[in-house]
């Protein structure tokens, strides 16, 4: 337990740096704001490319994989949409808190680190966790936001949100790099260099970048907060665990990943969602602080049950 500890605590080193360097405005909100822009469009997209070109994309996608992981999550999903509900908030916020109850920080944090810490053979499974995430949650929280602002759905609703799955960087790269391996083109290794040494600055950026992002947060809010932090780190990745072990069968080294990526704090993308549709912004912001700190712990414990466990 102490080994896999040990093992985390750089990554979390790294983001309590950014988290100092933001609290004492030595790195500005500002200067946050574009270092996360060239992480999300420059080092983890070359990252993603790279792992995806390197994979055997016949072998990739596994329906039990899918399933699982849609299973235990949407199994949440209703759960923390259900007490939301029972607390009498509107759509809008209800909807919000279901998504912050099972949407990880996979690209930011679960990519580097659980390829880091697992092995190559993680890439595979935590670029479906992130595909799935991105192309199935982020599309639904934006549809129920929508439906409860306007009140009926329609093709005019469907156009941007495909055209804004079809831009993100993240989608793009993977796809782009599995389209590669696909065609079993050789990588240049003049082309290999540049992915290699442009996708090395991923891993300390993007930590860096969400340490200096928590500087922001408050912790107002702390009942629901906490309820989300808890639902995230503790129910998400139990019931993910569930379906993918009891239920579905998956592959017990890729139902690990999967559930490693289960157990990551809140993504930092949500605050973005919330800020953008003006819906329980200060509840958010503080689910990610806390749920991020939190997982100093928890994400140890999860790691070492799947693998010495």
């Amino acid at each position: 337990m102490l080994e896999i500890f040990l093992k985390t605590l750089p990554f979390f080193l790294v983001i309590g740096t950014g988290w100092a360097a933001g609290k004492t405005r030595f790195f500005p909100a500002e200067a946050t704001a574009w270092l996360t822009k060239f992480v999300f469009y420059f080092a983890l997209s070359a990252m993603l490319f790279r792992f995806a070109a390197t994979l055997d994309v016949d072998s990739l996608f596994h329906p039990h994989f899918v399933l699982a992981y849609l299973t235990g999550s949407l199994a949440i999903w209703a759960l923390a949409f259900g007490v939301a509900k029972w607390r009498a908030l509107p759509l809008d916020q209800t909807a919000m808190e279901a998504h912050v109850a099972i949407t990880g920080n996979t690209g930011f944090l679960g990519v580097p680190m659980l390829v880091a810490l697992l092995g190559p053979m993680a890439v595979g499974p935590v670029l479906m966790v992130l595909t799935i995430d991105l192309v199935v949650f982020s599309t639904l929280i934006t549809l129920l936001i929508t439906v409860a602002r306007s009140g009926r759905l329609t093709l005019a609703i469907l156009w941007p949100l495909l055209r804004g799955i079809v831009a993100n960087p993240m989608i793009v790269s993977m796809v782009a790099g599995l389209a590669w391996a696909k065609l079993h083109v050789p990588m240049p290794a003049p082309l290999d260099g540049y992915l290699a040494l442009l996708g090395a600055s991923a891993t300390p950026g993007a930590l860096f970048a969400i340490g200096a992002s928590l500087a922001e947060r408050s912790a107002e809010r702390l009942g629901p907060a906490i309820w989300l932090s808890t639902a995230k780190l503790v129910l998400h990745p139990l019931a993910v665990a569930v379906a993918a072990l009891t239920v579905f069968h998956v592959e017990p080294f890729a139902a690990g990943v999967m559930i490693a990526a289960a157990s990551l704090p809140v993504a930092g993308n949500s605050y973005i969602l919330a800020h953008h549709f003006g819906v329980a912004v200060h509840r958010v912001s503080a689910a990610i602080l806390i749920s991020t700190a939190a997982s100093i712990a928890t994400v140890p414990v999860v790691i070492h049950w799947i693998t010495k466990g």
